[in-house]
């Protein structure tokens, strides 16, 4: 399994060293048309992508919970949450627990963010804890645990980074360049250099055009691989692929739009957050591999729950196409038998239906929010805004006065 992490970590360091080379392309035309000296450009841009990769590498995890608005919450405040993530802490064999995020979104989705397995945190939406079983729920935490055991999230953070850094520099760039070229073009075009600086200013538009969608695709490619490895280390964890295909599917056919998400942000999700409104995800993504396909792969693993069923399962439904996962990686995690779905009355703990996780969540968010519990004599719980300027509230069911 360490092999194929570290084949994923070496193709993926191409891919970020790929992105480096954009931006110092971009700082490089930057500095031949706006500093008349491109080391000066290219001096700039290093400095910018050293700064950027040691923001990502100290802060990237606390810029995308940020950007996400994820709040974090302690066990006592969703208790079954927690008992899952520790369940695919152990499955995995992380030596810490990582944080728990939740954000208030009726969109089913989560991520994983962190520089290292030590200091690493999982995020899922409210709507994901109300439409999720357990076994479902556990599926998507496997996956996300699966990106942290295989240090996708340090990779992804600053990546994520690099390409905010590449689109910001490219836009400001491009307009600088029309705004040269309105008030600066009758100067320029008079002298001798004229044309010269015309096919400057060509090649910079070009680039500055081309380099966001060159490190898009870039980015892209990062993260097509890893969703898959993920997915394969998942059924691995929970040994019940099932849990997982059945949690893509409910994802898959949410129609709810997440509103935290963005462009850079994107491909950290377990599933691309982006559809159009009112529609399900669609298979066309550049960010995650085709959800259908993902279901299909977890649907095939009839044989067991390792590398190798998940491999041979790839193959199968991706006809024509060779197995992603290495022999010694197969070798080094050996045969893993599928479980069955646990029934309801084997349980230590019975499972809420839809109404009661619903609940759960709803009072969980109250909560977060600062709102107090008022529980009027007649059984009525009123919850109360922190803000209320007001001594006592009337209860709509009963017409009771209560303190506050």
């Amino acid at each position: 399994m360490w092999e194929q992490i570290r084949f994923n970590q070496i193709r993926s360091a191409i891919l970020v060293a790929a992105m480096a080379v954009l931006l110092l392309v971009i700082g490089y035309f930057l500095g031949l048309v706006f500093l008349n000296s491109a080391i000066a450009g290219l001096i700039i841009a290093l400095v910018i992508w050293m700064v950027m990769n040691l923001i990502a590498f100290f802060q990237g995890d606390n810029i995308f919970l940020a950007l996400s608005k994820a709040r974090k919450i302690e066990r006592d405040d969703h208790p079954r949450l927690f008992n899952i993530v520790e369940e695919m802490r152990i499955a995995s064999g992380l030596e810490k627990m990582p944080d728990i995020y939740i954000i208030d979104d009726p969109a089913l989705n989560a991520f994983a963010a962190g520089r290292d397995p030590k200091r690493a945190s999982i995020a899922v939406t409210s709507g994901l804890l109300q439409k999720l079983n357990r076994d479902e729920l556990q599926g998507v935490i496997g996956h996300e645990m699966a990106h942290i055991k295989n240090r996708d999230v340090l990779l992804m953070a600053m990546c994520g980074v690099l390409l905010g850094t590449i689109v910001i520099l490219a836009w400001y760039a491009t307009r600088m360049l029309f705004f040269g070229a309105m008030f600066g073009g009758r100067r320029s075009s008079s002298g001798g250099g004229g044309q010269a600086q015309l096919i400057i200013f060509a090649v910079g538009i070009i680039l500055m055009i081309l380099a966001p969608i060159a490190a898009y695709l870039i980015y892209f490619a990062i993260s097509r691989k890893r969703e898959y490895l993920a997915d394969a280390s998942s059924a691995l964890y929970t040994r019940y692929p099932d849990g997982l295909a059945s949690a893509l599917e409910k994802l898959g056919g949410s129609t709810a739009q997440l509103q935290s998400a963005n462009q850079a942000t994107a491909p950290m999700y377990i599933i691309n957050p982006f559809r159009k409104k009112g529609k399900a995800a669609s298979d066309l993504t550049s960010t995650h591999p085709p959800i259908s396909e993902r279901i299909r792969i977890l649907r095939s693993m009839a044989g067991g729950a390792s590398l190798a069923d998940y491999d041979t399962a790839y193959r199968q439904v991706r006809k024509g196409r060779r197995g992603f996962v290495s022999a010694s990686a197969i070798a080094s995690v050996g045969a893993v038998g599928l479980r069955e779905a646990e029934p309801e009355a084997a349980r230590r703990e019975p499972e809420p239906d839809k109404v009661e996780r619903t609940r759960e969540v709803s009072d969980l968010m109250w909560r977060l929010n600062d709102y107090r519990t008022i529980i009027c004599d007649c059984g009525t719980k009123l919850k109360v805004p922190p803000k209320l300027k007001r001594v006592n509230v009337k209860c709509p069911h009963c017409g009771r006065i209560n303190p506050i």
